[in-house]
Formats: C-alpha cells, structure tokens, sequence
C-alpha cells in the first residue's frame, strides 16, 4: 500500500525560490492530514462512503457541478494524494483498491502519522458513477447547535475566518461576541480576522497544537476557546460535556472512542457500484 507519508512528501510542489519552498512545505504538513480527515468526512456523510466527493462531474456529466463544488467543499484540497496513490496501486494491481477505499485508508493515516491511534480498516466499498453538489446541503454547518449536530471534533486543522465570524461580530442583538467564547480569545481572532476582512487565506488554527493529533481540542473547549459554534454546542448537553470533560482528562479514551467511531462511519455504505480506473471520473461503459 502507497503510504501517506511517501506520497505527501515526495510529490510536494517545488516552487522556483528556495523561500516559496520552505514555505510549500511546511503549509504541505500542516494542512494535508486534515484536508484528507475532513474529506474522508464530507464523502461519508452525504449518501455514505463511496468516493463521490472525488469526482469532477456531477451525475448528469456537467463540470462544476459535483459535490466538490458544493459550497462547503470548495476548500477541500489534497485530491492529488488520493490521484497519486491511485495511480501506484493500477500499476501493482489494477481494478482492485477503489477510490474509495484509498481514502479512507488516507484519512486513518493521517490520523496516525499526526500522531493519533492507527486501526485496521476494513475494505472492499465500491465507487460511486454519480455525485452532486446540492448533496451537499446534508453536510453540517459550523453554526450548528446540539439538536442539529450529531458529532463533532476539529483537532487538526485551519478554519478561515468567514467560518467563525459570527461569534466574534454579529453574534446576537446584545452582544457581537458571543459571551461564552473567552475575552482574551475573542480579542486574539478579532485581531486576525478583522470585520471587513479581504485577505483570503487568513483565519485560525482549531486548537493550540494544529498538526498534532491530540485531546488539546477538548481542552481547549472548556476554556472558552472553541473556534465554532457547533463545539461550544457540545458543552449545552450534559450528555456531550461529560464526554468533553472524559476527553480531556484522557488522550487515551479519546483515542479508543475515536477509532470506534472512525470505523463505524467508514462502513456507512454508500451508492457505489464499480473500482474506478481513475478517482475523479467514472469508468466508461
């Protein structure tokens, strides 16, 4: 199996000056583990796991139509790490390891090598022929409360700015910041994603340690710095805050609910009926 590790690091993109390079790389380590978990996610959570979220043509052959292009996916990215192991595993053994697959078996290694628990995946999903971004209407929203979320965790990872400003502008009619965030936090995201904010890329990392995979996420939460709304919805239940609180007193119970849950979600079976030769388009037929 082409591993995660080989495939992030020797097809990183080389730009011309040595700085720019640096640069690639270290973006490279810190946003593809969880560009790959979140896209794991995203795939599993509309329809169940069938590699839908791969293709580039939505299920009546239109281009920028699929649910890659759905808005809360247009900043997935790291596609070419499922592209690269695709195209390894036709040559060692063609028609056999979906699309699919592939990226489930990415996103447990990118948990593992962020050092995060490893466990056995179980295989065998096939493809998905069709995807479409109104699918992506199911996925859930950074501003979800308790009674529409149903699990939630960001311990590795970057969320722009647009994803979080509600909590620290326009939070309700007596308050921009949302009380329940801690002051000096709301004051430090202010400062980095001012109200009129254009530039692009800018936002915060979800927790203190954002390429490590790690409980500081639940620790974080009960000192008043979570990043979205839905986390701080897990403290409004006394059934999710006692696991909040379970969480952050033990990496170790994190870890062992994590890959029961991990495995439980990637056997969500979904609508796939075929090995794709190539991850973002169907087979012909």
């Amino acid at each position: 199996m082409v591993s995660l590790q080989t495939t992030t690091k020797s097809h990183a993109p080389v730009p011309n000056q040595s700085s720019k390079k640096r640069y690639a790389k270290e973006q490279l380590k810190t946003t593809v583990p969880s560009a790959l978990l979140r896209m794991h996610f995203h795939d599993c959570f509309i329809r169940g796991c069938d590699g839908s979220v791969l293709l580039n043509f939505s299920r009546t052959g239109k281009k920028n139509q699929a649910e890659k292009d759905g808005p809360p996916n247009i900043s997935l990215h790291a596609f070419y790490v499922i592209d690269i192991a695709k195209k390894e595993l036709e040559k060692a053994c063609p028609g056999v390891i979906s699309s699919v697959d592939i990226l489930v078996i990415a996103a447990r290694d990118a948990v593992s090598i962020s050092g995060g628990p490893k466990w056995e995946v179980p295989k065998g999903r096939k493809d998905a022929i069709s995807s479409n971004s109104d699918d992506t209407k199911m996925l859930p929203f950074p501003t979800f409360n308790i009674a529409q979320l149903q699990q939630s965790g960001h311990t590795l990872g970057f969320s722009h700015c647009s994803s979080f400003q509600n909590r620290i502008y326009t939070f309700n009619k007596t308050s921009q910041i949302d009380v329940l965030l801690k002051p000096s936090f709301a004051a430090s995201l202010r400062s980095v994603c001012p109200m009129h904010n254009t530039k692009k890329n800018t936002g915060s990392f979800l927790d203190s340690t954002p390429t490590k995979f790690d409980n500081d996420y639940f620790k974080q939460l009960l000192h008043g710095k979570s990043i979205f709304s839905s986390d701080q919805a897990l403290l409004s239940s006394s059934k999710t805050k006692a696991l909040v609180m379970k969480y952050a007193a033990s990496e170790q119970q994190f870890f062992k609910a994590l890959t029961e849950s991990m495995i439980k979600m990637s056997s969500i079976n979904g609508a796939g009926t075929e090995i794709r030769l190539g991850c973002r388009v169907v087979n012909h037929h």
